[in-house]
């Protein structure tokens, strides 16, 4: 039996509570903030109030090895880049010799992966405690164009339906008598084969797809359109979208203070 490969799955915490179009704003909150910020040490705080929150949302361990297996190798390779060879490089940290390791370019490089982790952190975070059907119905419903919803629908689905076909192709494999497992090249070289029938499918899937929905109308206008998920809207929605803007906006004040005070 295949597998699933659904990115949300029911766990009932706070967080699948608040409305999927609120969920979409600490994303632009948090992720501007840790850009505009001076420092480095904005990113690394909310770092670290994303791991508490994937905590409480039962998500730690796939947070986890999301951030190490995506935060470990680009800090390595913009610290080398940036730390190496960075224009900005005045206070040397250490002297391998040919080279210097600078202290600005580190901090240079700690505060790109700092931004992009809280980006990545916070779509993980949204990914996982919404599930699609909702995000559409409520992008729709505030809206948004019926089909840039549906767009964003497919764009989120794809890897979750291509990785479902390969398993399912993977599983017929096996029963077929062919040896999946073994060695990193053997898998490589059964792996190669099994994309050609991925894609393949997956295209025939998106163009039947398209032909269901222009049968059933998805295309007609003026006609007010109904939704099978309903979402709804609370005062604590509000409060939380205007926490998160103000945020934002604070951020934002403190930022311009800082770089005024240092000219």
């Amino acid at each position: 039996m295949a597998k699933a490969y659904n990115s949300y799955v029911k766990r009932d915490t706070f967080k699948e509570n608040i409305s999927p179009n609120v969920k979409i704003w600490p994303i632009f909150s948090y992720g501007l903030s840790a850009i505009i910020f001076p420092n480095i040490y904005l990113g690394l705080g909310l770092i670290v109030f994303l791991f508490i929150l994937a905590f409480f949302s039962k998500l730690f361990k796939g947070f986890t090895k999301i951030m190490l297996g995506f935060g470990i190798p680009i800090t390595l390779m913009l610290i080398f880049i940036h730390g190496f060879y960075g224009s900005k490089n005045e206070t040397i940290l250490y002297d391998f010799g040919p080279v210097q390791l600078g202290l600005e370019g580190v901090l240079h490089a700690l505060k790109i992966v700092s931004s992009l982790l809280v980006f990545l952190g916070t779509f993980y975070i949204m990914n996982h405690t919404t599930y699609t059907g909702k995000l559409v119905a409520s992008l729709t419903a505030s809206g948004v164009n019926p089909k840039v919803g549906y767009l964003v629908l497919a764009s989120l689905n794809v890897v979750p339906q291509m990785q479902r076909k390969l398993s399912v192709i993977q599983e017929a494999q096996t029963a077929r008598g062919v040896e999946t497992k073994g060695s990193l090249w053997h898998r490589f070289k059964v792996f190669v084969p099994l994309l050609g029938p991925v894609v393949l499918s997956s295209l025939t899937d998106a163009q039947e797809r398209g032909m269901t929905l222009e049968t059933r109308g998805f295309g007609i206008k003026n006609v007010k359109q109904t939704h099978y998920v309903e979402v709804f809207y609370t005062k604590t929605d509000k409060i939380i979208k205007y926490m998160l803007i103000g945020f934002f906006i604070v951020t934002l004040i403190i930022t311009i203070l800082m770089r005024l005070s240092v000219i």
